[in-house]
């Protein structure tokens, strides 16, 4: 379960819980009664790539391959892997022994390069001593999912009867309209929501749901705005 500060219409915050929606089990793949296992074999070596077959045999070895298989090494090609590690390479495929550094990359809408710099640590935003806040822009439902991707969805949870009074009062106000609220971090409500250090940034959207004494609070993420492509004049 993760926290998170949270503002309502009357701009009245408390720290709430927030979890994933429990998914569904997914279908079994397989036959009846028998159990599917995924196993990883090794499929090609060094010597059997491009480069090393072109350079032992010149760069037409299709006969070659045809005839003596030099791609294959019986010895160790078939073979299970149990396990694997990560090997970062050089550009031109030498193993590096030390991770590399990583560089930013900052491109413009059209892909072109725009600076390069050292990544800076991106601080969760969502259990700050600045709430999340209620920012009021609302938007019905059908135009919501028409215009944004929404990649996960959390369930807003009390942990005491005051936060289920607090919660259950947001859950009804937005049942009633049919609505989603935009909800944002910083101090004006508009930074977009962090999870976890260097997160996915999201744009927050509140659903109510409201059944007798029963509520639930849905926050929708989203981090991909659908829009039209522009029309291109023949």
């Amino acid at each position: 379960m993760r926290k998170l500060h949270l503002t309502n219409a009357a701009s009245r915050d408390a720290t709430v819980s927030c979890r994933s929606l429990r998914a569904p089990p997914p279908p079994k793949k397989g036959l009846p009664e028998k159990t599917v296992r995924f196993r990883r074999f090794l499929a090609a070596t060094d010597e059997g790539s491009h480069a090393a077959l072109a350079a032992a045999h010149g760069e037409d070895y299709g006969q070659e391959l045809v005839s003596a298989d030099p791609e294959i090494d019986l010895e160790r090609i078939g073979r299970m892997l149990p396990s694997t590690d990560t090997v970062f390479l050089s550009s031109t495929g030498d193993v590096l022994y030390a991770a590399p550094e990583v560089i930013e990359l900052i491109t413009g809408p059209g892909g072109e390069e725009r600076e390069r710099r050292t990544p800076v640590d991106v601080p969760a935003n969502v259990n700050d001593e600045s709430p999340v806040r209620w920012t009021g822009r609302k938007m019905d439902k059908a135009t919501a999912v028409r215009r944004f991707a929404f990649r996960r969805t959390l369930q807003i949870t009390h942990v005491d009867g005051l936060t289920f009074d607090y919660l259950f009062g947001m859950a009804e106000t937005l049942a009633d309209t049919g609505e989603l609220v935009f909800i944002g971090a910083g101090p004006k409500g508009r930074d977009p929501l962090v999870f976890q250090t260097n997160g996915t940034p999201y744009r927050g959207f509140l659903e109510g749901r409201v059944d007798g004494a029963r509520y639930q609070l849905l926050l929708h993420l989203s981090n991909m705005e659908l829009k039209l492509p522009e029309e291109v004049e023949e």
